[in-house]
């Protein structure tokens, strides 16, 4: 008896999600909480799981379409763990001799009933006849894996390698012998454009730039680093100092922690901060929560945590809603100076950038600093230049004392 496997139950802000990929395939055998597929949001990649042991018997939604919540996706039927190990051994048996292959070589009505959804998505798309490619799957059947090599063969097309499942687009030959690929963008990457492109079209954006001297930071990691990370278990960073810094200031300026609503300004009376952290498939900004409740040592734990799901692309939606302020740190890949969109509704982001040795004259000399060019990007709708430029020079003064952090002042 087959059971129905379903999407995920999206969230209320989420609308639809698209089948990603199939890990498993269908006769494949799968353990109990397999990933089987991956469904891709607007803002993050759900995962679908194996209910119990047993095989997928039927894939009803192929890769590359749209599932809305709880849709039937596929059937699955349960075994016992001997039937999954007899399945296994029979998939892993040698091949058979090319004599045996030919006798038990199906025939064409019945190799064109068992090909794939997805291998008679590439064969209609690219106008092959099934007859000439050779099948390397159980009993002859054609994979996708055939397709594409069957294309490769003829210079016609390739493959992505960025692991995620792209339909085989045709790729014409130009006159000058170079070729092109036209592959579809991402839902994640979609959703980035249009709400970057909102943002730009329908806030008045202006930026506003300082720079710190990141000294006594570096003075207090060289010193306190080793015994801060023996105590705590996390290393001293450099996220932490500017996360606790931004709340301060924000404390200071409740008007940069609030955001529009129609014709509203909404106060909040907390601080939560979103850290975009880039990943393979996008950026992303989890937020963390009540940050002017955290010490030093929890920001930095919350920040390694969301790094390390962020890469592994276990972010949940809800620890990426919400946020009323955003830190974005464009250092990290050498960038000396931006101008960092606004993650609306809020009302502004600060832009980290990388630290150079640069000469600076203090106390009327000259000498040399570890420098950061700051960047605060806002919406001149609700902030006026004048609070904009204190709220961040707030920021340059906490970042330059770092004892004032320590004594929330």
């Amino acid at each position: 008896m087959s059971t129905e496997i379903k999407s995920p139950t999206f969230p209320e802000s989420v609308a639809d999600g698209t089948i990603a990929n199939w890990v498993k395939k269908e006769g494949e055998p799968v353990k109990q909480d397999e990933v089987i597929a991956e469904i891709e949001t607007d803002k993050v990649v759900l995962e679908v799981v194996a209910p119990f042991d047993g095989v997928i018997s039927k894939v009803l939604k192929p890769a590359g379409e749209i599932v809305l919540s709880a849709e039937l996706i596929a059937e699955f039927k349960k075994e016992s763990q001997s039937e999954i190990l007899d399945v296994a051994d029979s998939q892993n048996a040698p091949a058979p001799s090319t004599e045996a292959q030919q006798k038990i070589k199906p025939s064409k009505e019945t190799k064109t009933k068992e090909n794939g959804p997805a291998v008679k998505k590439l064969l209609k798309e690219n106008q092959l006849d099934h007859e000439s490619i050779e099948g390397s799957g159980k009993d002859g059947r054609i994979t996708k894996a055939d397709v594409v090599n069957h294309l490769d063969s003829k210079n016609n097309t390739h493959l992505s390698d960025s692991g995620e499942t792209k339909a085989a687009i045709k790729v014409p030959r130009k006159s000058d012998g170079r070729q092109e690929e036209r592959v579809p963008m991402s839902r994640l990457r979609s959703t980035i454009a249009q709400r970057l492109l909102s943002v730009k079209q329908e806030t008045a954006m202006l930026t506003t730039f300082n720079e710190v001297d990141l000294k006594p930071i570096k003075n207090m990691r060289a010193k306190y680093g080793k015994d801060f990370e023996a105590e705590h278990g996390v290393k001293l960073g450099f996220m932490g100092f500017f996360v606790l810094a931004a709340v301060q200031a924000l404390k200071k300026f409740p008007v940069v922690n609030a955001s529009i609503d129609g014709k509203d300004i909404v106060y909040h009376g907390y601080q939560d901060v979103g850290v975009a952290v880039s990943t393979e498939r996008g950026l992303v900004v989890p937020v963390i929560r009540d940050a002017d409740n955290l010490r030093l040592a929890d920001v930095e734990k919350s920040i390694l945590d969301y790094s390390e799901k962020a890469k592994n692309g276990k972010l949940s939606i809800s620890e990426m809603q919400g946020g009323t302020f955003t830190i974005s740190n464009g250092g990290v890949f050498g960038s000396l100076l931006s101008t960092p969109i606004l993650n609306a509704p809020q009302t502004a982001i600060l832009g980290m950038h990388t630290i150079q040795d640069r000469p600076v004259v203090i106390d009327g000399e000259v000498v040399i600093r570890p420098m950061m060019y700051l960047a605060l990007s806002y919406d001149h709708r609700l902030l006026d230049g004048k609070e904009a430029v204190a709220f961040l020079i707030a920021i340059k003064d906490q970042l330059e004392s770092p004892e004032k952090l320590l004594l929330n002042i």
